[in-house]
């Protein structure tokens, strides 16, 4: 299929929805080689104000929504997302043409937000895979340059000296799984592998930038072997610190607790860790930490807005596929 084609195709579903300021198709159902014909196509929808949003999507398509949040209406609809979840209100099992599709919708502040601070740690790991970019009215796509330069940092900070182009990929895509609870019973147990697999020379497109960029600052040197690279990165202390200092706000600041400030009552990012084990270590549990928390919120704010009978379908998909993956 023509990228054009395709393109065209995965809007097709916003014909049926109030217009959004962002739009983003993404999952297993998109990557080359998915052989699943029945898994969902999932969205992300940014809009500017949900609950206006979701007033004019019940009146189009009260269906999409469970029986009691329809009742409920919008109001209901985003306290749940905003209260109990991480601001996400998931529509599942909605028929498009001879697909089922998923979307997300979230007010964009918040994605902003969460693209830029990892405050949540969401959203913000789903734009660090590749995603198919629909609608981005408000530069969702070079805000997220800064969220790919995180994750890369992030990543080199938990590899070796020496390490392979999918050595890095798995570790990048890895981030926003370590502490997902749905990661522990009810999800793939090689779904970093297959997603790796299966958009390989997308990730190379996404991260060469970056890494090329990390290359001429003498933070990394890069040799080709068999048309993939392969990286020896430096690990001294400038090098932590330079990581250290691509790191968000949400990641950065809970570093920061962990060492006293000087004098003037100032912690510098930069300056906070004394070894590259500890910045790891630092790293994976604040980001596990992180990850946990809002995957536990997302998955009793979806309990409760898809209602019993989708939740029990979504949730029984979900476990299927991992037996699969557990007995293969």
């Amino acid at each position: 299929m023509e990228a054009g084609q395709r393109a065209a195709e995965l809007a097709g579903p916003l014909e049926l929805l109030p217009p959004v300021d962002f739009c983003c198709a993404y999952g297993s159902s998109l990557l080359p080689n998915n052989t699943d014909k029945t898994s969902m196509v999932d969205y992300i929808l940014g809009v500017a104000d949900p609950v206006q949003w979701h007033a004019e999507n019940l009146e189009r398509n009260g269906h999409h929504y469970s029986k009691w949040m329809a009742r409920l209406g919008p109001t209901a609809v985003n306290w749940v997302a905003d209260r109990i979840g991480v601001g996400v209100h998931f529509n599942p099992f909605v028929v498009w043409r001879d697909k089922n599709i998923k979307y997300g919708v979230v007010r964009m502040h918040d994605l902003a937000m969460d693209v830029l601070t990892w405050n949540r740690f969401y959203l913000s790991g789903r734009l660090q895979k590749p995603v198919h970019f629909i609608v981005d009215n408000w530069d969702i796509r070079k805000v997220n340059l800064l969220n790919l330069k995180a994750a890369t940092s992030a990543s080199l900070l938990l590899l070796p000296a020496k390490f392979s182009e999918e050595d890095l990929y798995a570790t990048i895509c890895g981030l926003s799984y370590k502490g997902d609870l749905r990661m522990l019973f009810a999800e793939d147990k090689n779904k970093v592998k297959n997603i790796i697999r299966g958009s390989f020379t997308l990730f190379q497109s996404m991260y060469k930038p970056i890494l090329e960029e990390y290359a001429s600052e003498g933070l990394l040197k890069i040799t080709l072997e068999s048309h993939h690279d392969k990286f020896e990165q430096d690990c001294g202390s400038s090098a932590t610190n330079n990581h250290l200092c691509s790191l968000p706000w949400a990641i950065q600041s809970q570093l920061s607790l962990k060492h006293k400030m000087n004098a003037e009552g100032i912690v510098k990012p930069c300056n906070i860790v004394a070894s590259r084990e500890l910045a790891a270590s630092l790293v994976t549990n604040t980001s596990r930490r992180i990850v946990m928390m809002s995957s536990g919120r997302q998955a009793i704010s979806g309990l409760i807005a898809t209602g019993g009978v989708n939740a029990a379908r979504y949730f029984s998909r979900k476990l299927s596929k991992a037996w699969k993956s557990r007995t293969a």
